[in-house]
């Protein structure tokens, strides 16, 4: 996303727009605060004319709302908001490994996600010292299984949505070391893992979808848990973004 993210901007601008992002991610501002532009210049150390550019593409990735006087607030997302997110997200990587599925011709172009899965088969235990390498190459497999499907067009529009921190498909890999049952989901999504690559390899299109959407809800099972206990929730990306409402 990084790469992404600083396109078409200034590397100063890029560094502002990844800053700010990480702010509103880890919680410094509330769900409805005004972001003023004068003091996110003193804070982030950019002129005004970056930082408009960077509240623009905020606000076009779905972090903030725009008001019709121009201002800018931090915006604050319902559960159903977060379950459409990882719902889309399950059925864009569902088309993803069906066109995978379909479009195979050599096997070999399959040697970077195997790799990526062999090397998180070696991780049995996610721990807090493990989990950014877990993180990395879970978000490679992903990765790699939409560049399988051939489709620019698809790479962006997955890229759009996983621009809400919580539909990323590592969104919870260090929420999970915190949760109970975690080993047991761990174990879960590494043989959906490898189900959806031999659906792929052997050319189940329809196989391959179903798998990658189930894979998605299994962000959902993690997420509704790390949600039910504000300790974990925190160290979700973009968790107190996330209106909880009281049971």
């Amino acid at each position: 996303m990084n790469s992404a993210a600083t396109d078409g901007f200034t590397s100063q601008t890029g560094r502002a727009l990844l800053e700010l992002r990480e702010l509103l991610l880890k919680g410094e501002f509330r769900p409805g605060e005004r972001l003023s532009e004068l003091q996110l210049v003193a804070r982030l150390g950019v002129s005004r004319t970056p930082i408009r550019q960077v509240l623009d593409r905020l606000a076009h990735e779905g972090l903030l709302e725009e008001t019709p006087s121009g201002r800018f607030l931090v915006r604050e997302f319902t559960i159903a908001d977060v379950w459409d997110g990882i719902e889309l997200r399950g059925v864009l990587e569902g088309t993803a490994a069906r066109l995978a599925a379909e479009r195979l011709t050599d096997a070999a172009t399959m040697d970077t996600i195997r790799a990526c899965q062999s090397r998180m088969d070696e991780i049995r235990h996610v721990t807090v010292d493990n989990f950014p390498l877990y993180a990395d190459l879970n978000e490679a497999f992903h990765s790699a299984l939409i560049d399988l499907a051939q489709s620019p067009l698809l790479r962006r529009s997955v890229e759009h949505v996983k621009t809400l921190a919580f539909t990323s498909p590592s969104a919870l890999v260090f929420a999970r070391t915190k949760l109970p049952g975690m080993a047991e989901m761990a174990v879960i999504g590494r043989e959906q893992h490898h189900a959806i690559l031999e659906a792929v390899e052997r050319r189940q299109g329809t196989r391959a979808e179903a798998l990658a959407r189930e894979h998605a809800h299994l962000s959902r099972r993690n997420l509704e848990s790390a949600l039910s206990d504000e300790a974990i929730r925190s160290c979700v990306p973009g968790g107190k973004l996330i209106l909880v409402k009281p049971a």
